[in-house]
């Protein structure tokens, strides 16, 4: 079974860029597809974006498109979320999970990291 921790959250301007990571415990990581989610107050968790495990193949949602780039490292066990010209609407706890579809989905993400706060500022 693999475990998944977030880190990097934080404080940022907006404008400004941060670097979340999720690293994985457990030999299979490379057998998933990984993703990231957001959750702020009040809303529900929605999807930011994800990448398959045999192709890398990316899926972003709308709101995120060409600012945030998903990455994953397979020898790192490590997957990564950099996030370029940060606004305040994207201020939420984000959440690292694994799955094995590409899919925006929640219910398709059967492991979850416990998140990581994520606030920027205007």
């Amino acid at each position: 079974q693999v475990q998944l921790v977030e880190s990097g959250g934080g404080l940022a301007q907006a404008g400004g860029s941060l670097k979340l990571s999720c690293e994985a415990s457990g030999s299979t990581f490379s057998s998933y597809t990984m993703a990231w989610f957001r959750q702020a107050p009040g809303k529900e968790r929605g999807f930011v974006a994800a990448v398959s495990w045999r192709t890398s193949n990316t899926y972003y949602s709308d709101s995120v498109k060409g600012r945030f780039t998903i990455s994953r490292d397979n020898a790192k066990n490590t997957v990564y979320l950099q996030m370029n010209i940060l606004k305040p609407d994207d201020t939420a706890v984000y959440y690292c999970a694994a799955g094995q579809g590409l899919s925006r989905f929640r219910w398709e993400y059967d492991i979850w990291g416990q998140g990581t706060q994520v606030t920027v500022s205007s």
